[in-house]
């Protein structure tokens, strides 16, 4: 029990900027075995943003609570999803070969297509958690934030990762993930999916799955697999397209 707890701090740190013990370290073999925790971190930084609305909501409107909540996210994590989207708009925008592609990733400088992507994603992030009005929005935004995040793992587990070097943003999921990391992965992304009370909801995780797929085909035609910021970017992809998912299967269904 004393190691999960470890490896559970390892991944809170790792992947968010909240306060952790200082006897966390940054053991590689923890890093790696915490990727079974990525989807947990998903309800952390979900239930955040979620307090953060409410909260907000109360004191101001409607759409100030939206922004807040989703900066609240951003700080829990430092944009740490959010910087492997820009930088994959970057890569992908404007590079035309395997190798420029990802020399653009890497640079720390962020160009036109990466400042555009970060707004789009950010401003139709916004303009969804306006948009639920009979569904609990708390619910809701737990759900999308633990889902999206069981997405990169689905590419980790079926793709390899392609930078040689080792100072890459995901070397430590770079190494193949056991059964042992899957599953409890795969147990604490769907779980969420309860809080909404609704068989439908089953049908919600379309959208985010048939996005993973088409991500992991994309990146494996230019790159040959993935790198962090390719995961990065499929979380904030997963996560709207997961809203979308939502919205649509509630109206039609």
């Amino acid at each position: 029990m004393n190691k999960q707890i470890e490896i559970f701090f390892t991944a809170l740190m790792y992947y968010t900027r909240i306060p952790c013990p200082k006897w966390v370290t940054h053991d590689a073999d923890y890093l790696n075995k915490a990727t079974r925790y990525f989807p947990l971190i998903g309800w952390i930084v979900g239930g955040i943003s979620a307090l953060v609305y409410y909260g907000a909501g109360y004191l101001f409107n409607e759409p100030v609570a939206a922004i807040l909540s989703i900066v609240a996210g951003i700080f829990a994590t430092g944009a740490f999803h959010e910087d492997g989207w820009g930088d994959v708009c970057d890569g992908f925008g404007g590079g035309w070969t395997k190798e420029k592609i990802l020399v653009i990733m890497k640079d720390s400088r962020i160009g036109a297509y990466g400042v555009i992507g970060i707004i789009l994603i950010l401003l139709l992030k916004y303009t969804l958690l306006l948009s639920f009005h009979s569904i609990p929005l708390w619910a809701i935004i737990i759900a999308a934030h633990s889902f999206s995040r069981l997405c990169p793992i689905l590419i980790v587990v079926t793709s390899k990762y392609v930078r040689e070097n080792e100072d890459g943003k995901a070397k430590p999921l770079a190494k193949s993930i056991t059964a042992k990391e899957f599953i409890p992965a795969l147990i604490l992304g769907i779980a969420p999916l309860a809080l909404l009370m609704d068989i439908r909801v089953l049908a919600a995780v379309i959208f985010p799955l048939t996005g993973t797929i088409y991500l992991r085909w994309y990146f494996h035609k230019w790159i040959g697999g993935y790198t962090g910021d390719c995961l990065g970017a499929t979380q904030q992809v997963t996560e709207i397209l997961f809203y979308l998912n939502i919205l649509a299967v509630w109206k039609y269904i």
